[in-house]
């Protein structure tokens, strides 16, 4: 899960599989897979950085639970 910032600067976690789409509108948009969306105030590329982000830090825990299991 990725903390993204409501346009009241409230912060809050979004399951970035869940994202079907950004939009920008001039804001950003992130519209979920059922539909229902947020107005955020990070951009769309600061977005994709957090997942990838992310998605490292899984996989750099998946490696390390993979050598430690092999040990």
């Amino acid at each position: 899960m990725i903390v993204l910032t409501k346009m009241n600067h409230e912060k809050f976690l979004v399951n970035h599989l869940q994202i079907e789409c950004i939009e920008l509108i001039p804001e950003t948009k992130i519209v979920m897979m059922n539909r229902s969306y947020y107005l955020v105030r990070e951009t769309a590329e600061e977005i994709v950085q957090k997942i990838a982000e992310y998605n490292a830090k899984v996989q750099d825990i998946a490696r390390a639970v993979k050598v430690i299991g092999q040990r």
